[in-house]
């Protein structure tokens, strides 16, 4: 059975508009948590994890996923490409992979004798970066900019591509052999950066039961979950989140702990104007996937950790002390008093 359609309604007897925008909000929420609990049933004991994920696609943001091998972070993105009904594709990143086998290249066709386009796995709704520190930059750089500006060159012309259109990279820590750390410029462009720990003992049991039932070797299924989500569901969902009403302290307040990044003792690189614009996209996706009328500074601090993790650099003195990003920047929230509405 399938979700009723966020856009559906009965034109036979409207209601008022601001009714209307009501109804929309709650049948966007129960589709969004719908979403959740379809994730829920094979990734066991990641719930903050499935809600950053559905957090940064309501919000048309971009997801990277780090944590040691084993986690289900590939297992989360095939999970959400089962419940959507869109495009997908997965690019194993390796050291020799080429940016050409990324965004596609031009072929010599003997028949017309003439160049013609091939489009790479980059034109999609939803790409799979699997073990994407694994390739160098040049390759890591083909992504940058399908990320930004939802298209890509090539052979001199802008091709754009499907909306929606979400990438979700996973990589494993850089400490492991064989990787490279992603530049700057893309690691930006990531709107949020998701850590993965390992299960308590009791959601670790229930994992190892129920694939130890699974007839998929030591992989648990996804076959048998719903197809929730269709392409114009995530773009309606992304639309009636951008209208959520959000107060003017609660955007200086996203606004104020940006800003906070560039000064604050003991880090030595601040985040830029894509994280004040992060925090507020993400906090209008966090009230809709909680089925809030409006976005609370709550909602703000919910996200803040996934958004700025990535955009800051600890001071060296720190680091040497043993001091991690993760504990300066709770330090940070705490210290930074959020607006009482």
């Amino acid at each position: 059975m399938s979700e009723q359609p966020v856009e559906s309604q009965d034109t036979s007897e409207a209601p008022p508009p601001q009714e209307h925008a009501v109804q929309q909000r709650q049948r966007a929420s129960q589709l969004a948590q719908a979403v959740r609990q379809e994730l829920q049933k094979v990734l066991i004991g990641q719930t903050a994890v499935i809600d950053d994920v559905l957090t940064a696609l309501i919000a048309g943001g971009h997801v990277l996923l780090e944590g040691v091998p084993g986690l289900g972070k590939t297992l989360l993105v095939r999970a959400l490409a089962r419940c959507f009904g869109g495009d997908f594709a997965r690019i194993q990143f390796t050291p020799d992979l080429m940016p050409s086998d990324v965004t596609g290249h031009a072929v010599y066709d003997l028949q017309s004798e003439q160049f013609k386009l091939r489009k790479g796995p980059l034109f999609t709704n939803l790409l799979l970066a699997d073990e994407i520190n694994r390739a160098p930059a040049k390759t890591q750089a083909a992504l940058l900019e399908a990320m930004q500006e939802r298209q890509v060159t090539l052979e001199g012309r802008a091709l754009p591509i499907a909306q929606p259109f979400m990438v979700l990279a996973t990589q494993n820590p850089i400490e492991q052999e064989g990787t490279y750390p992603l530049p700057e410029a893309e690691l930006d462009r990531f709107m949020l950066k998701l850590r993965m720990d390992y299960p308590d003992a009791d959601e670790e049991l229930e994992m190892v039961r129920q694939v130890a039932r699974s007839t998929r070797a030591d992989m648990l299924d996804v076959q048998p979950l719903r197809t929730v989500l269709q392409a114009k569901d995530v773009l309606a969902l992304q639309r009636i989140a951008s209208d959520l009403p959000l107060d003017d302290q609660v955007l200086d307040y996203a606004v104020r702990l940006a800003r906070a990044t560039r000064s604050w003792p003991g880090l030595s690189l601040g985040a830029g104007p894509r994280a004040s614009i992060a925090l507020v996209r993400g906090a209008r996706a966090r009230a809709l996937l909680r089925g809030g009328e409006f976005v609370v500074p709550d909602d703000i601090k919910g996200c803040a950790m996934a958004v700025l993790r990535h955009r800051v650099r600890i001071a060296p003195e720190l680091d040497i002390e043993g001091l991690s990003v993760e504990q300066v920047l709770k330090q940070m929230l705490e210290q930074i008093p959020a607006p009482r509405l």
